[in-house]
């Protein structure tokens, strides 16, 4: 274990270990989100799905905590990297070199911290129902958990709505630069490629973030029905 903690928390395998967490919780949104998209066909699709989850008992929980704790490992090492930049370069430069470096590389630790802000919300909201419990404890006629009726109910809330959208745009910030950071890790860099992993960040953190925000204000808007 010694060895495997040493490696951690030398430069390149702290650099590892954030390709490898970023890849796995990348694989966990593009997952998230083909689920949720069945809100679109509404209640029927959404419970079935729900139920299939849940049916899994104990390995559904093994699957979360295991992302949670991937996604943990992901913010410290991180925060772990931006403190040895940070200390490599104890005193700044007198004209701060930050004109070729975007909004999203130089804000990573302050989205990688605002997500797992929203990540322990949304839990607390949809998974053990502590912050809005009348939702949470919606059944379906069949006596099941309703979880297309407290999704659709809870977006129907303006400000439950709005908060998710922040929290995507911010997700956003975070998505554009980590997949360039994990491309740039695995090696996938040239003056010729660049440019165009540059642009394919931004448009798969695009679709992964504004795929959320249309599910949400689709509620929010009317386009998919609340059942209450």
């Amino acid at each position: 274990m010694n060895w495997m903690l040493d490696y951690w928390r030398s430069s390149i395998g702290g650099k590892v270990t954030m390709a490898i967490t970023g890849l796995l919780l990348f694989g966990f949104l593009v997952g998230h989100l083909a689920g949720n998209l069945l809100l679109l066909s509404g209640p029927e699709a959404m419970n079935e799905y729900a139920a299939f989850l849940k049916s899994k008992g104990a390995l559904l929980w093994v699957v979360r905590c295991g992302l949670l704790a991937v996604f943990v490992l992901h913010v410290i090492t991180g925060i772990r990297l931006a403190r040895e930049n940070r200390n490599a370069r104890p005193i700044a430069y007198a004209r701060p070199d930050t004109i070729q470096a975007s909004l999203a590389s130089r804000s990573m630790v302050f989205t990688g911290l605002s997500t797992l802000v929203f990540v322990v919300y949304h839990l607390l909201h949809f998974t053990v129902g502590v912050t809005n419990p009348e939702h949470f404890t919606m059944e379906t006629s069949a006596g099941g958990h309703n979880v297309y009726g407290m999704v659709t109910a809870s977006f129907s809330v303006v400000g439950i709505a709005l908060a998710y959208v922040a929290f995507q745009v911010v997700l956003f910030f975070h998505l554009a630069h980590g997949v360039q950071s994990l491309a740039h890790t695995l090696g996938l860099h040239h003056e010729r490629f660049t440019p165009m992993i540059k642009t394919a960040s931004v448009g798969v953190a695009a679709l992964i973030t504004g795929g959320n925000i249309f599910l949400v204000l689709s509620v929010l808007l009317g386009i998919v029905e609340v059942q209450s």
